[in-house]
């Protein structure tokens, strides 16, 4: 499978290159605040299979002209071979996509440090899979997940215990070789960190700007299943962190969207996950409306 695809914003080209989609029986807990019978009416609703959970991964490329950017990267080669290739495209859909890994102009920028975003730092046996990259990651989150305290605590919670051995697995690979950024600051050329906690502590969204157009890269302000909690805004995936900030970030962030008009680049929507968000008519949550696809570049 090869899938990416090319858009403009302004004279920064954007490119979605998807690392996979997996599909996974619905459990118990998926979400709080709603039973699965809940999860299955949102499913049905949108000619969905019930008991089953498909989350798509969608991380981006961008273009500054004097830098070539990425923002995540997947879920590593590991994971390809484990899911037999479902996921953990991304290396792969950059090759084919002519975007060479080795590029020496390459930014990093980290959003959070799930693994679905972080594991594709990665390459086969623990080699860099970018070796001329900076690597930059929200100082925030560098703070939580690197201090053994908060380590301490997070054992006995399988979604934590798992996130904090991870990290340090793939940034002790690296030698912890990383620049932090500061939420609000500009990370790239053109490319704006915006603080979107919840979802984990230090959570980054970004807002890429050229010219008078922008694009709001959300990645996880609604995650796994997101179209549920675009939604739902009031349900919570279960590895959010903080569960009502979650919900009061991404009521934020889509309110200022829609009062900016502004389009969304969300890494869990289907493929490629370019939409506008409205609110729903009985103004309880939101919907996604995926944007037009235009070949011409």
């Amino acid at each position: 499978m090869r899938a990416f695809i090319a858009y403009n914003v302004g004279t920064h080209q954007v490119t979605v290159v998807c690392d996979g989609v997996a599909t996974v029986n619905l459990t118990d807990n998926y979400a709080a605040g709603a039973s699965k019978d809940d999860i299955n009416k949102v499913f049905a609703e949108h000619h969905l299979p019930t008991d089953k959970v498909t989350h798509t991964f969608n991380p981006v490329v961008i273009n500054t002209g004097p830098k070539l950017v990425v923002i995540d990267t997947g879920l590593g080669p590991d994971q390809f071979t484990q899911s037999k290739g479902k996921v953990g495209q991304f290396h792969n859909n950059l090759a084919a996509a002519s975007i060479d890994r080795a590029a020496v102009d390459t930014v990093i920028i980290i959003s959070h440090f799930h693994g679905d975003h972080i594991n594709g730092l990665l390459a086969a046996e623990n080699k860099p899979a970018f070796p001329n990259a900076e690597i930059v990651v929200p100082a925030v989150e560098w703070k939580f997940w690197m201090d053994d305290g908060e380590m301490s605590k997070g054992m006995g919670n399988p979604i934590l215990e798992g996130n904090f051995k991870n990290i340090r697995r793939v940034f002790d690979a690296l030698g912890r070789k990383v620049t932090q950024y500061e939420a609000g600051k500009e990370v790239a050329p053109g490319i704006t960190s915006v603080a979107s906690p919840g979802h984990t502590p230090g959570h980054n969204s970004f807002i890429v700007a050229s010219g008078a157009e922008k694009v709001l890269v959300q990645v996880d302000i609604t995650a796994g299943a997101a179209f549920l909690f675009v939604k739902h805004p009031e349900w919570n995936i279960a590895s959010d962190v903080d569960k009502p900030l979650a919900q009061e970030t991404r009521r934020k962030l889509y309110d200022m969207a829609i009062a900016e008009k502004m389009p969304i680049q969300a890494f869990h929507a289907a493929f490629p996950g370019l939409v506008r968000v409205e609110k729903e008519k009985d103004g309880s949550g939101y919907r996604w409306i995926p944007s037009i696809w235009n070949a011409s570049l």
